[in-house]
């Protein structure tokens, strides 16, 4: 896995609308990640992807990165740890969580994230919807994670024949409705619609410009933009493919 970020120009952060989101989600468990640098490359052998004896957190973005990719590589090499689900890590996790990173991933049930990358009770923040849709009770979510956990890593994760997306494109194509608040997400996957292309390709081509859109969206608001400028978030975008477990960055 390839991962790596582009800086973002910060933005004011401002306070009223943080001490509302503080007072709004106060007690939710959430959680996030960022990273810094550009670059990385995370690819990791299934031989690799052992992990260290004792119960380290990462701390940085290229820890977090790190982390997943080397539990991703776990998971497609069929070797998965299922780790932090002891009694000792159980009882830890009464008196708090410090996640290492946020993923906002499609609702699909085949892309569970802490089985994709092979973690465990308190480690991700996992944050889902259709087609990785923003609202505000998801903006909400990330947000919490990253100003309230100080997680450095948020991941934006698609994936391959993505349900949502194809229901957008096949309704922008026909120029149908879709049924009740199915029609809200198609609206939102709308814009990313890869126009250029055809057929199941149109699809695919749209599956990844939606998390490149979302990615641009999450890097736009204020208070995420303002810890990304000063190299405290990383947010980035990343493919899970059915056919192989492996997941990717998207540039």
């Amino acid at each position: 896995m390839n991962l790596d970020d582009t800086p973002l120009r910060a933005a004011e952060a401002a306070p009223a609308r943080r001490s509302l989101l503080r007072a709004a989600v106060t007690g939710a468990a959430v959680t996030g990640a960022a990273v810094a640098g550009a670059g990385l490359a995370l690819d990791v052998s299934p031989a690799a992807a052992a992990p260290p004896a004792a119960r380290p957190r990462p701390t940085t973005a290229t820890e977090a990165l790190r982390a997943l990719a080397v539990g991703n590589a776990r998971w497609r090499a069929y070797r998965e740890r299922h780790p932090d689900e002891t009694p000792a890590v159980r009882q830890e996790l009464v008196s708090g969580q410090h996640p290492f990173a946020i993923v906002l991933g499609c609702v699909d049930s085949r892309v569970p994230p802490e089985l994709v990358f092979d973690q465990g009770l308190g480690d991700l923040l996992t944050v889902r919807s259709a087609g990785e849709v923003l609202d505000e009770a998801v903006l909400g979510s990330i947000a919490y994670g990253v100003l309230e956990l100080d997680i450095p890593l948020v991941m934006v994760l698609g994936h391959q024949s993505c349900g949502a997306v194809r229901a957008a494109v096949e309704a922008d194509a026909s120029g149908g409705r879709l049924p009740a608040h199915i029609q809200y997400l198609a609206d939102r996957i709308a814009p990313a619609i890869d126009r250029t292309t055809e057929g199941d390709a149109r699809v695919d081509a749209t599956i990844d410009a939606n998390v490149r859109l979302v990615r641009s969206l999450l890097a736009a608001e204020p208070d995420l933009a303002e810890r990304v400028a000063d190299g405290r978030l990383a947010i980035v975008g990343a493919r899970y493919e059915l056919t192989s477990q492996a997941v990717r960055r998207l540039a």
